[in-house]
């Protein structure tokens, strides 16, 4: 974290136009520091920074900024200073840039591009949105297979400047086909005279251009590599993808399930970044489905308001009951979609679950059972020996009550018991076995959210009360 002083002798020394201190200043810091800092400044003097800045520690820099950031600061150079940051950066960096501006915008930096670079920028452009043609960068060490070790060790020397890893090299035939990958670390300790291709090193492993970001993410894992070759349909090699574009792909695909967990859908973009209106959009469909949802609550308490009016008792511990089943809903399906993304599970093991969780909602619902039982007994006890019940006494079947809960207190307190066993264990069983329904029917599990699977149980959970309500209370409070 850069301090405030640092800062303050910027915004000095560029008020004082002391251009040489400036760029001294900036030399010796880190370009993610220097971002830091850039950003936190206004945007006039945001361009004197780049202006300052070494042509390639000006596009170090640039990569480290927002893309909002970096739109605003390329709208404000000049042609020549953003030709010559675009042409220093990174081509899949660049892309990232690219892919996210307006399509004007987009012409008009690819038009200041070098041929080269501009034919690399479109070809990773044409392929679709989140796969691994976005990412891959085309600067690797590609190798002959039939130099030697001593060859291979020169022109990394003499070509490995710049490039984006050179952990991993590359063998490619002459029309461009991958055969192998090699680390560096096996060609190091090989015997000078022996050919690369002979070097035993670990299996081949490639991704396809059109895999998308959460299997490329899934190949990472796997493989435990810090990167991969990327091909075409006829194994011709296309780039590299690395692991920093793979947290990338990893970070956007956690946003977006916990955005989708929370009950609405992904915002694709930063907080700030979303405009008024789509940020209603997106809230809002889930929020009126959600809302449609509960309106079957208030059908069920109507279907159950001649239960209520004989005896009000009853509907003091509605909250407790559907709040407890929605609470256990959630838990189970917030753990059973973090499971299946992890692949800690499979469609396979859904009984396997089934069991597990049947288990878990009845003990979990035997003991809130207990407590609410529990609660119930003290609170009439405590009624009896000092009237705290004197100003909530419901009314009994004869409209007369001493105590908190009356005489049934005890019928009354099995029922919180038994519908919380019935209610958790159906929430349970219902937010783990969601998930598992919508994969297999091909859909993203969390779009099971926690709040619609609540909805869900809140009316079923209204209901098992209410039924169980009128059985055991028959002939007494019902």
């Amino acid at each position: 974290m850069i301090g405030h002083v640092l800062q303050a002798d910027l915004e000095e020394l560029i008020e004082g136009k002391n251009w040489d201190e400036l760029r001294e200043g900036l030399a010796g810091l880190d370009p993610s520091d220097i971002a830091e800092l850039v950003t936190d400044l206004p945007p006039e003097e945001q361009g004197v920074i780049f202006r300052v800045l070494p042509r390639d520690l000006a596009a170090r820099t640039f990569e480290y900024l927002p893309l909002p950031r970096q739109e605003e600061l390329a709208r404000s150079l000049s042609n020549a200073e953003v030709h010559a940051i675009l042409n220093e950066m990174t081509p899949d960096d660049r892309t990232r840039l690219l892919e996210e501006l307006p399509a004007e915008a987009t012409r008009r930096l690819l038009e200041t591009l070098s041929p080269d670079e501009l034919k690399s920028a479109r070809q990773l452009l044409g392929y679709p949105e989140q796969t691994a043609g976005r990412y891959m960068t085309p600067e690797y060490v590609a190798l002959r297979p039939d130099i030697t070790a001593r060859e291979a060790l020169e022109q990394v020397r003499t070509v490995g400047r710049g490039k984006e890893t050179l952990s991993v090299l590359y063998l490619v035939d002459d029309r461009g086909k991958l055969l192998e990958d090699l680390r560096l670390g096996a060609l190091v300790l090989a015997e000078p005279d022996m050919k690369v291709a002979d070097i035993e090193d670990r299996p081949l492993v490639s991704i396809p251009a059109t895999m998308n970001g959460s299997e490329v993410v899934a190949e990472f894992e796997k493989y435990d590599r810090t990167a991969l070759p990327v091909v075409d349909s006829e194994g011709h090699m296309l780039g590299i993808i690395t692991h920093d574009d793979v947290l990338e792909f990893a970070e956007r695909r956690a946003t977006q399930e916990i955005q989708k967990l929370g009950g609405s859908e992904a915002l694709d973009a930063p907080y700030l970044d979303v405009g008024f209106w789509a940020m209603v959009r997106k809230r809002g469909g889930w929020l009126s489905a959600l809302f449609l949802g509960e309106m079957l609550t208030a059908t069920a308490m109507g279907y159950f308001q001649s239960e209520i009016e004989r005896a009000a008792v009853v509907a003091l511990f509605v909250p407790l009951i559907i709040s407890s089943g929605g609470n256990s809903g959630s838990q189970g399906t917030s753990l059973i979609i973090r499971s299946l993304a992890l692949k800690e599970l499979r469609l396979r093991d859904w009984y396997r679950v089934f069991g597990r969780e049947l288990r878990t909602g009845l003990a979990l619902g035997t003991l809130l059972g207990c407590v609410g039982f529990l609660r119930i007994g003290v609170w009439q006890y405590l009624s009896q020996r000092s009237h705290i019940g004197h100003f909530f006494r419901p009314e009994t079947a004869s409209g007369l009550s001493s105590t908190a809960y009356g005489q049934h207190w005890a019928l009354l307190g099995l029922t919180v018991l038994l519908s919380l066993i019935g209610v958790v264990t159906w929430g349970t069983l219902a937010g783990s076995m969601l998930p598992f329904l919508i994969r297999k029917l091909g859909f993203d599990p969390a779009t099971s959210s926690a709040p619609f699977v609540a909805t869900l149980v809140d009316v079923t959970g209204l209901c098992i009360y209410f039924l169980v309500a009128l059985t055991v209370l028959h002939g007494t409070l019902l």
